[in-house]
């Protein structure tokens, strides 16, 4: 455990320099964005929409998000590294700077001026919080899974556990050509769990407080 902690941590070091480094100095701007997501919203603007491929679960509240990972996550899907026909087949005719921009509104939307910051996660059960230490997750997702150490991470507590289960059996997932995420760090952390202990991280971190929301949305703009 103590050697793959230590290489976790390499691993996390070594994305964040990259990341810095390659980082490419565009803007979104939130007005544009508001122009720019009649794609999105047909999912992700409806309360309780469930998807169905590859098994029916709710689609991921993404209004609240941190700006650079809904960036990170669209640029995985047009690369190919996240794979999802319809989320690929969105991201492959957005620009970086629709990207941006798209980021950029819903990182803001929902936002509330004045919102409190959220304190450390409450522990779960004994055997919660043993598997929250086997995968080092708040040494990414932070004490709260609301504040990441890196941007380009997401922001977790409060997200749909059935959303969060698929995602997490994603990195799991090899050898399949339309579905599955491929992530060094996070295929690492996910193959340390049986499919059980993954449904019952991601319930135990669906149940905290977060920032994530599912803002109702049925005008295209």
């Amino acid at each position: 455990m103590n050697k793959f902690l230590s290489s976790l941590s390499v691993l996390v070091v070594a994305c964040v320099t990259t990341l810095s480094v390659n980082a490419q100095d565009i803007k979104g701007d939130v007005k544009a964005g508001e122009k720019k997501i009649s794609m999105c919203i047909g999912c992700h603007g409806i309360a309780g929409y469930q998807a169905s491929f590859p098994e029916i679960y709710k689609v991921p509240k993404i209004s609240g998000q941190g700006e650079k990972y809904i960036v990170s996550a669209l640029n995985a899907y047009k690369k190919g590294d996240r794979k999802h026909p319809s989320m690929r087949g969105i991201a492959d005719n957005l620009t970086d700077q629709d990207m941006a921009d798209i980021g950029a509104y819903y990182s803001a939307h929902g936002k509330v001026e004045g919102t409190p910051e959220l304190a450390k996660a409450a522990d779960g059960n004994a055997r919660v919080t043993a598997l929250v230490a086997k995968g080092a997750c708040v040494s990414c997702h932070g004490d709260n899974f609301n504040k990441p150490i890196d941007p380009s991470y997401p922001k977790i507590a409060g997200q749909h556990a059935d959303y969060l289960f698929v995602a997490l059996k994603s990195y799991k997932t090899e050898g399949n050509s339309t579905w599955g995420r491929a992530n060094g760090i996070m295929g690492g952390v996910a193959k340390q769990y049986s499919n059980d202990e993954l449904k019952e991280l991601a319930k135990y971190v669906s149940s905290l407080p977060g920032e994530l929301k599912t803002v109702p949305q049925n005008k295209f703009k």
